[in-house]
């Protein structure tokens, strides 16, 4: 009994350094990345930076583009994970509007994420292709649960439904992008602070794709209490990939 015990604890051991060492790793890509680019960041830089061995990386991640699609992964959980936080505190924010306002103030302190959105060659390079062109990814992932949530936002009336989803989808994604990128194209007086934008962002949105009927408390709680659950879904599905992933 004691010999199992003692294995059994051995096991958790290893497997929290295992843990331990590939969070060390994925902090050591992020900076580099941030810093080089991807193209210019490689395993040898990222095993040094890590203080590791250059075939312990490869005990987590086969290649480099598993190990960099694994720190996409990894910022949109903490970004997941902070939006669930705030529905929490703020069930009111639970319209479309309020969420795609909480969905740009996260991804402006998300700086990888936020290259994903907006495609950023220099930081991501073909990174930002491979992570959409995998099916199983989370930008995928966030693609179909934005779809699922527009549906129930429909039958709820929180959404107008003389559009299809397809085209609100659209209309979504090119608004929030526009938000995202604009600063490049203004003069510096009229850009504004992030959270003017996220307000402006949010007003856009509110006027584009919603009803101008307030919504009744009941069936708000009703979106919040299924936004969470889903929420919760999403993060322990990534987070469980990642984790399978960094085992292989």
């Amino acid at each position: 009994m004691a010999s199992r015990r003692n294995s059994s604890n051995g096991t958790k051991e290893e497997r929290s350094k295992r843990e331990a060492r590939a969070e060390r790793i994925l902090d050591a890509a992020s900076e580099l990345v941030l810093r080089w680019g991807y193209k210019k960041t490689t395993i040898d830089d990222i095993a040094k930076q890590a203080g590791v061995a250059k075939g312990t990386i490869y005990l987590h991640w086969k290649t480099r583009e598993e190990l960099f699609l694994a720190l996409l992964t990894r910022e949109y959980i903490s970004i997941a994970e902070k939006f669930r936080e705030h529905l929490l505190q703020h069930p009111d924010d639970c319209t479309l509007h309020g969420l795609t306002k909480q969905a740009l103030l996260l991804s402006m302190t998300h700086p990888l994420v936020k290259a994903t959105i907006i495609g950023d060659s220099d930081i991501l390079g073909e990174l930002a292709h491979l992570e959409y062109a995998d099916p199983t990814s989370i930008s995928r992932r966030r693609i179909a649960f934005a779809n699922m949530y527009l549906e129930l936002m429909r039958s709820k009336g929180m959404v107008r439904t003389d559009m299809s989803i397809r085209q609100q989808v659209h209309m979504l994604m090119a608004i929030a992008m526009g938000f995202f990128m604009i600063d490049s194209y203004l003069p510096e007086e009229y850009q504004l602070s992030v959270e003017e934008s996220a307000d402006a962002l949010a007003e856009t949105v509110r006027a584009a794709l919603e009803p101008t009927k307030p919504v009744p408390p009941d069936r708000l709680q009703e979106v919040h209490t299924f936004f969470i659950q889903m929420f919760d879904q999403l993060i322990a599905a990534a987070k469980k990939q990642t984790q399978k992933e960094s085992e292989a």
